[in-house]
């Protein structure tokens, strides 16, 4: 067994970004794990290690050598590597030229087709030191980097100038060239802590050593979490509860080594303006944490997490708060001058914003949003005038001042311009629902009319870039068309509304007018949405074949159609399910291969020859009969659970009758009764695609 040393590696740089620090450290473990793998190099484990001017990975118990393999390359075969007199042909003799070898060194190799020439040879590991260099480069090129730079006349590029590099196996520096930089064994602690380089001890020492030593917490989860429990108690601290949003408590993460948490005060003057308005302009610009009392009322305090333990830290807070007046002063500013006009004047502004050159405006969007929204209203017993007046002020906050600088707040904006204006309740209300939900188990739209706007714009973006042409593409998505039919699928579903999409595809078309140019572009939008359906149920614990089951009968009400999932995963556990799905499958391959297409082919008891014609056709009398108040409720399990008393009647069909009949007006019967069986099923779904 070979010998093992853990690996610390290191690469010290200017500040990285703070926002990507997460997904960068990841990238790069598992780049690094995965040339090690490559390598055929036997590890215990990898973790990763990011501070705003490091990323850094230590590898316990990596094997200090490759193992030993046996190269071998298969030759001509026998027939073909000798003549008549039993010479050597070229083929031959040209393979082991290549391998390095004489004709006599190659062995013969045996096979259930045939004898080869082969060249075997062993292969000796090689060292590990040898190899770290070449992984850490490729690592290195594969990182995800949107725009790599490059500093003086240095070689290579780096998301930022890169300073230092640490590559420690055992108590060995590994020789490491790369990025302007050679590798040694120092590190650097705190930029102003302690700013002198830092040799490593130890590679399992290497976390402990730059906290004591270099006030530096490498881990991002302690740091995280130290962070975290400082923000918490200060919010407690100052007779409240901090906000804590998870993307600026990632970012602060990011952007310090050795946190310290401290708190300030602003003006109570600024408590008029809308709370979203102060938490983004401090979250934004000054990455704070705002503070909330326990009513969830916003409180004049602040939290900035530091990335130095100052000896006079109310000078660190006297200048925060500095900071922060011009800010909240600016958001006051926009305040006041947004209220001078209302959102509905603001309208005619919405001409100058173009939403997709061939689609128009976001003013031609509304209207057509408008439109939509009072159709689905109507649908859904909501108010179609509450709905068609929100879609038409809907995007009006776009141009407003505050929306401007905090793009983050459209919607919100619209809501508290919308109460000044003296808009109805529900209006009001539906600006902001109009995005929910606005990622993955977000919130949805509570009010009708918010139910009715969000579908609306949701639904008209989906048929307009489709009808266009320009439907998402790999991973361009740049109108977030996923995101929005997976919205769109959750407000039906989640909300239960009866709603038909293809009746609402149709629709949004049709008011597009002329622009259309893809004429299956509501068959394309729907099968969109049905793929997104797919991952959805999935989710719920739905199996494949049970949602193909629904999906082979083509509902276009996403709510029914998880009905019927419902209903036809508690179908698939009964036991005469699989004889069932079987018969059903059966069924269907006979009226292919007969081209049976029409479910209504009139049965003639008169043509009856055996008794389980008549048992089966009387049996289609008395299920269809019970069905149907089942149907009518949209009872999907009552139904299947009905028609699972047929088994016994279908198996007896199958087994006594020979539907292929010679007598043409017979077999056409037989068909017309298993056409008929098979649609009361289809009722449901088809069972057929069930693999039980």
């Amino acid at each position: 067994m070979s010998e093992v040393q853990d690996l610390l590696i290191e690469l010290g740089t200017e500040e990285l970004p703070p926002k990507g620090l997460g997904k960068l450290i990841k990238a790069f473990e598992v780049s690094i794990e995965q040339g090690l793998v490559e390598a055929k190099l036997g590890f215990k484990t990898v973790r990763s290690y990011a501070a705003p001017r490091r990323l850094a990975v230590i590898i316990e118990d990596l094997e200090t050598q490759q193992s030993d393999r046996l190269i071998e390359r298969r030759g001509p075969a026998t027939s073909a590597a000798f003549d008549a007199s039993g010479q050597a042909t070229k083929a031959l003799q040209g393979f082991a030229r290549s391998c390095g070898v004489d004709v006599e060194a190659l062995e013969k190799m045996e096979t259930d087709k045939g004898a080869w020439l082969v060249f075997k040879q062993q292969q000796p590991g090689a060292e590990t030191s040898s190899l770290i260099g070449d992984i850490l480069q490729k690592s290195l090129l594969n990182l995800p980097i949107a725009k790599r730079m490059r500093w003086g006349d240095l070689p290579g590029e780096f998301v930022r100038p890169v300073h230092w590099l640490l590559v420690l196996f055992g108590q060995d520096v590994l020789p490491v060239s790369l990025l302007g930089v050679t590798s040694s064994n120092t590190s650097r602690g705190h930029r102003f802590h302690h700013p002198d380089d830092i040799e490593i001890e130890s590679v399992r020492g290497y976390v402990s050593q730059l906290e004591d030593q270099g006030k530096v917490l490498v881990d991002m989860s302690v740091r995280k979490n130290r962070i975290l429990e400082q923000v918490i108690a200060l919010g407690e601290k100052l007779g409240g509860k901090a906000v804590v949003n998870e993307a600026l408590l990632n970012e602060v993460t990011g952007l310090v080594e050795w946190p310290v948490a401290l708190s300030g005060e602003y003006d109570r003057r600024f408590l008029d303006l809308p709370a979203e308005a102060l938490i983004s302009s401090m979250e934004e610009h000054q990455k704070y944490f705002a503070v909330r009392d326990n009513n969830d009322v916003l409180l004049p305090y602040f939290i900035t997490v530091c990335n130095i333990e100052s000896k006079d830290p109310s000078q660190v807070i006297a200048g925060n708060e500095r900071v922060i007046l011009p800010r909240l002063s600016d958001a006051a500013f926009f305040w006041e001058t947004d209220r001078k006009h209302s959102l509905a004047e603001r309208s005619a502004q919405l001409k100058t914003i173009v939403f997709q050159h061939k689609l128009g405006t976001v003013y031609d969007k509304s209207k057509r949003v408008a439109q939509l929204a009072a159709v689905i209203s109507r649908e859904i017993n909501g108010d179609s005038k509450l709905a068609e007046r929100a879609a038409l002020l809907a995007k009006c906050d776009l141009v407003t001042e505050m929306v401007g600088e905090f793009p983050d707040l459209q919607g919100v904006m619209g809501r508290y311009y919308a109460e000044l204006d003296g808009e109805e309740a529900e209006v009001c209300e539906a600006l902001d629902e109009q995005y929910l939900p606005r990622f993955a188990g977000d919130k949805l739209p509570k009010t009708k009319t918010g139910q009715a706007l969000s579908l609306a714009e949701k639904l008209d973006t989906l048929i307009g870039l489709f009808a266009i042409g320009q439907p998402p593409s790999g991973v361009k998505d740049p109108f977030a068309l996923r995101r929005s039919a997976l919205g769109a699928l959750r407000i039906i579903i989640e909300n239960k509304l009866d709603l038909d999409l293809k009746m609402l595809l149709e629709r949004a078309l049709k008011g597009l007018g002329e622009i259309a140019i893809e004429e299956d572009c509501v068959e394309q939008v729907l099968q969109y949405l049905f793929e997104r359906l797919r991952g959805y149920a999935g989710e719920e614990g739905y199996q494949n074949d049970v949602f193909e089951a629904v999906l082979a009968t083509k509902p276009t009400k996403p709510a029914d159609f998880m009905q019927r999932l419902a209903a036809v995963a508690g179908f698939r556990e009964l036991e005469q399910a699989g004889t069932l799905a079987a018969a059903n499958k059966r069924i269907g391959n006979i009226l292919r291969k007969n081209d049976v297409a029409e479910n209504t082919l009139v049965i003639n008891n008169q043509l009856f020859t055996e008794k389980s014609e008549q048992v089966l056709a009387d049996k289609l009398i008395l299920v269809k009969a019970k069905i149907a108040p089942l149907l009518a409720k949209a009872d999907y399990a009552g139904v299947l659970t009905e028609l699972s008393e047929m088994r016994d009647t279908v198996d007896a069909f199958f087994d006594q009758v020979m539907v292929m009949a010679d007598d043409l007006a017979v077999r056409k019967n037989r068909l017309a009764l298993l056409n008929q069986t098979r649609a009361l099923f289809l009722e449901v779904a088809d069972i057929s695609y069930l693999q039980t």
